[in-house]
């Protein structure tokens, strides 16, 4: 494992979609479709696949379905045969749920199966105070270097204020964080958190899928004891680029460049980023607090014939009234978006072998 390069992606900023979960009609692993989807997303040109995450489904963690450990592997199969014919390895990033107990053994079979980085949800503890959630990072960054989460509450996250940031910090084995609180004030509140610390060393990724543009592209600057500092969110770990992945790529490359030139931001970026809202809001089911996010992403794939069906392993989630009709509609409105054409033109090749 070559870890400058991996430190290296990382800082420079890349995309990383969140890995869904390809079942069959019984609702059990589809291992063809899993690595089918892994295979679209490399050969989009992501930087990194993160696995086992919201997208991939919780459930994959209950007894009698146990799917954690063996998607991982999946995933890390397709990244190794991807690495092979790399100059830089795909960045692997574990999700880790639980109170310590389970976030510790997760955390270990993510090290053991070569995972790079654990996503730290701490929707498990949500009645813990600061200095047990602290505690708990500390426990999990001993293990594996640790990729912190603020997940927004309508999908199972909690509140975490500056004062846990700014504490979170101070660990030494944060390599970064992922802010997905779908919320200004709150995504402020870590990027403050990071800059004042005066840790350059630790990579912000927008997981923001209500306002991903405007985040890749918006200088954040603050003051602490009598300098300035800026700082920029660097990449994305996104649900929303689990679809239309190609396109992705190429925005964050267009966001990237318009950073490190300084440029005023073209209006028609502007406009691109309500386009893209306004998709995220269809696919993630916004209109009934999320219920069908992942059916959502799901309905995509399977129009793309990159999954067979929306199936969950949850029975009762599905796509909300009307989500189908509102997806038509961002086809029609918005088809400079998907990566339809792309995924038409390789889709045999990655569901082969």
């Amino acid at each position: 494992m070559n870890s400058s390069l991996i430190t290296q992606t990382l800082q420079q900023g890349t995309a990383i979609p969140a890995h869904p979960l390809a079942l069959t009609s019984a609702r059990k692993l589809d291992e063809r479709r899993q690595r089918a989807l892994s295979r679209y997303y490399i050969a989009s040109g992501v930087g990194g696949l993160a696995v086992a995450v919201h997208t991939t489904q919780f459930e994959i963690r209950n007894p009698g379905i146990d799917l954690f450990q063996p998607v991982l592997e999946l995933a890390a199969e397709e990244m190794d045969r991807a690495d092979r014919q790399r100059t830089a390895p795909l960045l692997r990033v574990s999700g880790i749920c639980g109170e310590t107990s389970q976030a510790t053994q997760e955390a270990i079979i993510a090290r053991d199966a070569g995972y790079h980085f654990g996503l730290l949800s701490l929707s498990a503890l949500k009645s813990a105070d600061e200095d047990t959630l602290i505690q708990h990072c500390q426990a999990i960054s001993e293990i594996i270097p640790v990729f912190g989460f603020y997940l927004q509450p309508d999908v199972g996250g909690r509140l975490l204020p500056y004062s846990f940031w700014r504490r979170f910090c101070e660990i030494e084995n944060i390599a970064a964080i992922k802010m997905a609180p779908f919320n200004r004030y709150h995504t402020l509140d870590v990027i403050r958190a990071v800059a004042e610390s005066g840790r350059e060393d630790i990579a912000l990724y927008t997981g923001n899928d209500d306002n991903i543009l405007l985040d890749l592209v918006t200088p954040f600057r603050f003051h602490s004891e009598g300098k300035q500092i800026e700082r920029r969110i660097v990449g994305g770990l996104l649900g929303h680029w689990a679809v239309w992945t190609r396109n992705a790529v190429t925005l964050l490359e267009e966001c990237q460049q318009i950073a490190s030139e300084g440029t005023q931001i073209p209006v028609s970026m502007l406009q691109r980023n309500t386009e893209i809202t306004d998709c995220n809001a269809v696919l993630f089911d916004v209109a009934h607090r999320f219920q069908g996010c992942i059916p959502g992403i799901h309905e995509i794939l399977k129009r793309q014939r990159l999954l067979d069906g929306i199936w969950c392993l949850n029975p009762d989630e599905n796509l909300s009234p009307g989500q189908s009709a509102e997806i038509d509609r961002i086809y029609q409105d918005y088809p400079h978006l998907n990566d339809d054409a792309f995924v038409e033109a390789h889709r045999d090749e990655w569901l082969s072998g």
